[in-house]
Parts: structure tokens; sequence; C-alpha cells
């Protein structure tokens, strides 16, 4: 799809986002989730690169990060949950039979639009549904018994993908993780983003409202607040 084009329909789009930027800071003010949050700049050396899309991937129409524009972002969002009755298996095959039970669905909801089987497959592709010009379509590249990836499509703001993980806790608990590598999909995108802030919030909010709602599927606490690390590398080069 020709960037120009997608890049028109942002700015037609632009009408909405007070609307949507209205109803996420309305939700997010009133959040009392504990935060630790640091983001540190770094080089392509020191951070690494995403992990390769799997051969079966269907290329159409994805976005990766060598198509975006701006710094390169690692971001981890990570929950240790304690007092679970749910573990890893359990926790992710009941998330995978539906994605809306952690998603704060009054503000983002997923959307299947490719793939009817119970749980999500490779190949499903999703539209993330938020108020304003948030909508993010992606495609399941990956899935595994503790984990699925998903890679951005064209329309998204960003390009590149991202991953949901669980895994056991020392302590008996359970912990889950939201990992991603990605750039802004095109000028418009980075200045929201990198320059102003405004789409980070909303996806900071967004990530950290998922995770607590796994909590809530696994029956269990979230336990000394939720991790936020971010790695940015400035001068990331098209290889």
């Amino acid at each position: 799809m020709p960037r120009r084009p997608r890049l028109a329909r942002r700015w037609l789009t632009a009408a909405t986002w007070p609307v949507g930027v209205a109803l996420t800071s309305w939700d997010y003010m009133w959040r009392t989730t504990v935060m630790h949050r640091r983001e540190v700049a770094e080089t392509v050396a020191a951070v690494g690169l995403p992990r390769p899309y799997p051969p079966a991937v269907d290329p159409s129409e994805v976005q990766s990060v060598y198509d975006g524009v701006g710094p390169l972002f690692h971001r981890r969002y990570r929950a240790r949950i304690g007092g679970c009755e749910l573990g890893p298996d359990e926790l992710m095959r009941a998330l995978k039979g539906d994605l809306n039970a952690a998603a704060p669905t009054t503000f983002a909801r997923f959307q299947r639009v490719l793939g009817d089987g119970d749980s999500l497959s490779a190949g499903d592709e999703y539209v993330v549904r938020m108020p304003g010009p948030w909508d993010g379509p992606v495609r399941v590249i990956d899935v595994e018994p503790r984990a699925f990836r998903l890679a951005t499509l064209d329309g998204h703001l960003e390009a590149g993908q991202i991953e949901f993980r669980a895994s056991a806790g020392d302590d008996g608990g359970l912990c889950f993780t939201i990992e991603s590598w990605a750039r802004s999909a095109d000028r418009l995108s980075n200045f929201l983003y990198h320059r102003l802030g405004m789409a980070k919030e909303v996806q900071l909010h967004m990530w950290i409202s998922f995770l607590e709602g796994v909590g809530k599927i696994a029956r269990g606490r979230i336990d000394g607040g939720i991790e936020i690390d971010t790695r940015r590398v400035d001068d990331f080069a098209i290889r």
C-alpha cells in the first residue's frame, strides 16, 4: 500500500483524535497500579535485533521494523502475579481463546477479522479497535503453548512485532511479559509517539490495563507493580 495515501488518511482522521485522547486520558488519570518506568538510549549492538519472522509467515502487508521511520524501540512490560489459581499453560489457553478477556474493552477491543477457530492460530488477523486514530491491524505470526507473537500490518501506527508470554514464577506465581520491537510506521506516527509523546502514553495505558486483565484471568494479584523497560536505538539504520 503506498505510504502517501496512508499518511493522508491519518491526517483526515485527526479530527477524531481529541475524543479518543480525552477518553483515554480520563481512564489513565484514575489508574492506581504502581508503575516502574525506565527508558535508556542504547546502540543496536547492545539491544540486538528483533527475532526473524517464521518462514511460513505471509509477508503481504506486513510492516517490519525495516519499513518504519525514526528510532527503534525495544519495550518490555512485565507483571509478577501471585496467588494465582491458573498456571502459565491454563492462563495462555484462556487468553488465546478470548483476547478481550484481558483487554480494557471500555476503550480497546480485539476484533478478529480473519480466522474462526476457538483459539487464535498463526495467520489469524485482528484489529485492535480504539478511540481516535489508534486502531491497529495485526497478524498472528507464531503460536507456542505459553506464548504468541503478532506482526503489525499496513495501516498500523507502528512497524514491528509484539510477543505475549507467560512463565512460572519462583514463588509459585507466574510472570507475564509483553515485549515488542517497533518503529513508527511513518513521520506522523513518529511525531505523535517519539516527539509529542501522545501515542506513547496511550500505548502504555493499553498494555498496563491488559496486564491487569491477565491478573484477573489468572485469579491472582499483581505483586510489586508493573515494570516498563524501554531501550531506544536512535541511530537505527536500514540493513
